[in-house]
């Protein structure tokens, strides 16, 4: 081929066009993938809300309604009432009479894998934690994953002591996670044997949020007690 007909070819290459498909294709990818998130962005909130229901009635046994509320800025507010306050969710749940039978609270801490997201039951008539449910793990199926199935372990979590100290505004005793076997106080957990990675991250999360949260279940405990049939 010539230099002058190598220029010719050259010369008769639809750059433009091709620029201009890929773009439309990039753009109509671009467009889809919003379509989908936002077609699927409320699926997914409802699951989440149903999960976050069901693991609310499993920490707080006894329990068949609950009323959400939003701890931030160091108080506790209705979840209807929190449009300008930013923080966790709470649940306060209620037995067939309307009378509060716990209070539920999120925690997390690293885990092996990564991040271990946990829902705890707390109980202000014996100031005690009463149930533990992972919301979110990635640890090792049959090991690390035995803290949320694993019935010697969870009997940690039956009635693990979270009373406050006398100023009110922590806990007595910081909650911690104890060799296998070694547990000596009611607020110590006693950890799996070949999950301790996991088991210490359960105790730490249950920690840092109990030693934030209880004191405020406590203080503003006449608030939490109200039902939703009372709220009305």
């Amino acid at each position: 081929m010539t230099l002058e007909a190598q220029v010719q070819h050259t010369d008769g290459t639809p750059t433009f066009a091709m620029l201009r498909t890929l773009g439309g294709i990039a753009m109509l990818s671009g467009l889809l993938v919003v379509l989908v998130y936002q077609y699927t962005l409320p699926i997914i909130a409802e699951n989440q809300r149903i999960a976050t229901e069901r693991a609310v009635f499993q920490v707080i046994p006894g329990a068949v309604s609950k009323r959400d509320f939003i701890v931030g800025m160091n108080r506790v507010v209705p979840a209807e009432e929190a449009t300008d306050v930013e923080g966790e969710a709470i649940y306060a749940a209620y037995d067939t009479a309307g009378q509060l039978k716990g209070v539920a609270f999120p925690g997390a801490a690293q885990g092996y894998q990564d991040v271990i997201k946990f829902l705890f039951g707390y109980d202000p008539a014996c100031r005690c934690i009463i149930g533990s449910k992972v919301l979110k793990s990635t640890e090792t199926p049959g090991l690390g994953d035995k803290i949320d199935h694993d019935p010697e372990f969870l009997k940690n979590l039956e009635a693990l002591d979270a009373s406050l100290n006398a100023g009110g505004d922590a806990l007595a005793n910081p909650i911690v996670t104890v060799k296998h076997g070694s547990k000596k106080n009611p607020w110590e957990i006693d950890a799996i044997s070949g999950a301790t990675i996991s088991s210490a991250a359960l105790g730490r999360a249950l920690n840092a949020s109990a030693q934030l949260i209880v004191p405020l279940i406590e203080r503003d405990l006449d608030l939490l007690s109200v039902a939703p049939s009372q709220a009305r």
